[in-house]
C-alpha cells in the first residue's frame, strides 16, 4: 500500500507541474546544446518484482545532455544512478537495496509542440553483488517546454541469464547552454 501511495504522489506532483508552468513551444533548434537534470521514480518489474518480490519501488537521480539535429530531433546521453530499495522480505533472506549506473545514448522526436518520443540504449553497472553490466533498452513518451520535461518510461535491463525492468516517470529541469 505505501508503494503505491508513493507512486501516486509521484503522477500527482508531475500532473501538477505539467498543467501549472508556461506552455511554451518545444523545438530542438539545430546544433543547439541543452541540460536537464532529473529526478525519477518506478516500479521494478520482472525478476525484481517476482514473488517473493525483491524490490517494489526504484528512486533515482539522472543528467541528460542533449545536442539538436534538427527542428524536433535531438540526440541524447543520460547517466545517473538508481536505487532499488529491497523488501523485507529480501532483507529477511540477506538482500540489501542495490543500484545501478546507466549510461545511455538515445533520440528523442518531437512530433506536436511539447510531446515527444524518446528511444535510449546503453548499459547499467550494478553497484552490488556480482556487479554485472546489463543491456538497457527503453522507449519513453512525455511532454516537456524549454524548463521542464516529464517522461514516463519503460526500461528493460537484461544479460547474465537475468531480466528486470522499471515503469518509470522522470521530473527534470532543463536549460540551454
Amino acid at each position: 500500500m505505501k508503494n503505491s501511495t508513493k507512486w501516486i504522489a509521484t503522477v500527482a506532483t508531475a500532473a501538477a507541474i505539467f498543467f501549472s508552468v508556461n506552455v511554451k513551444a518545444q523545438t530542438t533548434d539545430k546544433s543547439a546544446w541543452r541540460l536537464g537534470f532529473g529526478v525519477e521514480g518506478g516500479i521494478p518489474t520482472g525478476s525484481l518484482n517476482t514473488s517473493p518480490a525483491y524490490s517494489k519501488f526504484e528512486l533515482g537521480g539522472t543528467a541528460r545532455l542533449q545536442y539538436g539535429i534538427q527542428k524536433n530531433l535531438a540526440l541524447t546521453l543520460t547517466s545517473g544512478y538508481y536505487n532499488f530499495f529491497a523488501t523485507q522480505a529480501a532483507k529477511d533472506v540477506g538482500g540489501e537495496s542495490f543500484g545501478v549506473v546507466p549510461v545511455k545514448v538515445g533520440v528523442k522526436g518531437f512530433f506536436t509542440e511539447n510531446l515527444y518520443f524518446g528511444a535510449e540504449a546503453g548499459a547499467g553497472f550494478e553497484t552490488k553483488y556480482d556487479k554485472n553490466t546489463k543491456l538497457i533498452l527503453s522507449p519513453a513518451f512525455g511532454w516537456a517546454n524549454k524548463s521542464w520535461d516529464v517522461g514516463v518510461r519503460y526500461e528493460n535491463l537484461s544479460g547474465q541469464s537475468d531480466s528486470y525492468g522499471i515503469v518509470g516517470l522522470r521530473l527534470a529541469y532543463g536549460f540551454s547552454l
